[in-house]
């Protein structure tokens, strides 16, 4: 996931990341942009001042497109179907 932070706002006193798991609060000024693995990190931003305005952009991925490109374009059952014992190995390594 990417978070993109964008607004009139003063990053010293609000719009922090915050990553939970990780236990890490993170300044996060305008322009600023953080790639996480959102489905694995709880995460979330303290709230900036009155009068400021703050925007995101997130960019998510679901993980079966992942899936999908790693499997050679194909689905897991289907991959599954016509992979031979090595690929079935190595997938498991990997």
């Amino acid at each position: 996931c990417a978070i993109t932070a964008l607004g009139n706002f003063d990053p010293d006193h609000g719009r922090h990341t915050i990553l939970w798991d990780l236990g890490l609060v993170i300044c996060f000024p305008p322009g600023s942009m953080i790639l996480i693995p959102s489905a694995l990190l709880t995460h979330s931003n303290v709230p900036i001042q009155p009068g400021e305005e703050r925007y995101s952009i997130i960019q998510y991925s679901s993980s079966g497109l992942f899936h999908w490109v790693y499997n050679g374009f194909q689905s897991d059952k289907d991959f599954m179907a016509a992979a031979t014992p090595e690929m079935k190995m190595k997938r498991e390594e990997d």
